[in-house]
């Protein structure tokens, strides 16, 4: 089974010039995500995995280095760590 990724329940999502503002009321938290993190937020629309995630924003913003790679997948794993996205079976 592939693991996909989504955005979790219950944010209020508010978009500014440069980025979102998430609170996420479950943790009474506030979260400013600029506009890559925010790309790679959109993406998380459970039906992509985390590789197509980076695979997506890698040719968004014609980048090619694997640090870059790294890079995303670190933002990946933030906005799970802080509870924005969720990864789940599909």
């Amino acid at each position: 089974m592939t693991e996909v990724i989504s955005q979790a329940d219950k944010l209020e999502i508010n978009e500014v010039p440069d980025g979102y503002i998430i609170y996420q009321s479950a943790r009474d938290r506030v979260h400013y995500l600029n506009k890559t993190a925010a790309v790679v937020f959109e993406l998380c629309n459970g039906k992509l995995d985390a590789q197509a995630i980076v695979g997506r924003v890698v040719q968004a913003f014609e980048l090619g280095g694997s640090s870059e790679h790294d890079e995303i997948m670190a933002c990946l794993d933030s906005l799970i760590k802080e509870g924005l996205v969720q990864s789940h079976s599909r």
